[in-house]
């Protein structure tokens, strides 16, 4: 199972040009609301027609301009799971169900069969006469879902599936469709601006930013590599500066172009490692910036003088934001945010003054360091 996509489309000022190749396995689309996520999806199902640039599915070309092929949504075999879940108001559960699987046009002695064992899988049992509104969100989700699976797909696109749902319901579902996803032997896309849901879900994505797509990465190296200001902010990243490169005398003998001077945090960084010449910025994760406390080294490498601007109780952690002394302002990228276990924000406050105004010293170790390009 495979899918080709290289497609572009101008609405107004808005451009869209998304490429990418998944094979079988879930492949993630991260990306902020509004950067052309939905409509990427919109193209591949032929709802939505690009301007320019072809789609195949499993060698059956669906999409191409120059050669004027554009198949029609429902000879795609493509399912498509929308936000609103697109149920039949008027129509029964078992009756939306049963139009899912008449899709495939078998005879319907062999669909109601289908269609009850859908309903018993997806926990639908008991609501055969329900209609949509009279349904929870999750049970909107998990017919609308079981529906879209009767119609047999060739590849599956979830888009932002749990984004109506709470956080215990939808963690729920997560488990589920994790267990339906690895029974579903074909291509996915999953479709999501939470990050999390990427991670976990996915084994490749690529990232969406005003339009224009990311190479397709492995998951895990995105969040650990992300390689691009774009990808990094949204796999997470709270902390970036724009960088130059610096050659300060090193104590250790180590290579002078390991270091950087983070412009925008007034201040000169050890990346640990050879900074590529098209670095233009450096990202640091919140978790991976930690106070000193009484008795540490404070005088060491990559320990950066702040003023604390605000501190706030998160449920778990404290998050702290703070600006360094040697930064010109204390707005945008030049404050720090850090998020820290609470045992160790009252083992610091325990000797330290830690109101708005007050100095605070911070640590960044090279490792941490993400050295990225525009």
């Amino acid at each position: 199972m495979s899918l080709y996509v290289d497609v572009e489309k101008t609405l107004g000022a808005f451009r869209l040009s998304v490429r990418f190749q998944a094979g079988n396995e879930v492949f993630g689309i991260l990306g902020a609301s509004g950067c052309g996520k939905s409509m990427t999806l919109k193209t591949i199902a032929g709802i939505e027609k690009p301007d320019r640039g072809r789609i195949v599915l499993d060698d059956q070309v669906l999409f191409d301009a120059e050669k004027g092929i554009d198949l029609a949504p429902q000879k795609r075999q493509v399912g498509l799971l929308f936000q609103n879940y697109a149920l039949f108001p008027n129509m029964t559960v078992e009756k939306n169900l049963l139009a899912g699987a008449r899709a495939s046009k078998e005879p319907r002695d062999q669909a109601k069969a289908r269609v009850a064992d859908m309903m018993d899988r997806f926990y639908l049992t008991g609501l055969e006469k329900h209609r949509p509104h009279q349904l929870s969100g999750g049970q909107q989700q998990r017919a609308a879902l079981a529906r879209i699976l009767l119609t047999r797909p060739r590849l599956l696109m979830l888009d932002e599936p749990f984004c109506a749902l709470d956080g215990y319901l939808s963690w729920k579902l997560e488990l589920e469709l994790m267990d339906l996803l690895k029974d579903f032997g074909c291509t996915a896309l999953f479709v999501s601006h939470k990050r999390d849901e990427i991670y976990r879900l996915c084994q490749r994505a690529c990232v969406m930013d005003g339009g224009i797509s990311t190479p397709a990465m492995a998951v895990k190296t995105m969040f650990e590599e992300p390689g691009t200001l774009a990808v990094c902010r949204l796999s997470g990243c709270k902390n970036y500066s724009s960088v130059q490169p610096v050659h300060p005398a090193c104590k250790d003998g180590g290579e002078e172009d390991r270091w950087v001077y983070a412009s925008d945090w007034g201040t000169r960084l050890n990346c640990g490692r050879k900074a590529p010449p098209n670095t233009a910025y450096i990202g640091v994760r919140s978790h991976d910036i930690h106070v000193c406390l009484k008795g540490e080294e404070e005088n060491g490498e990559n320990v950066i003088p702040c003023r604390i601007i605000r501190v706030v109780e998160d449920l778990y952690h404290m998050v702290v934001m703070a600006v360094p002394l040697s930064a010109a302002g204390k707005s945008g990228s030049s404050q720090i945010r850090l998020e820290m276990p609470k045992e160790r924000w009252n083992a610091y406050i325990s000797h330290n003054k830690a109101e708005e105004g007050e100095e605070i010293r911070l640590r960044i170790a090279p490792r941490d360091i993400l050295l990225l390009k525009r």
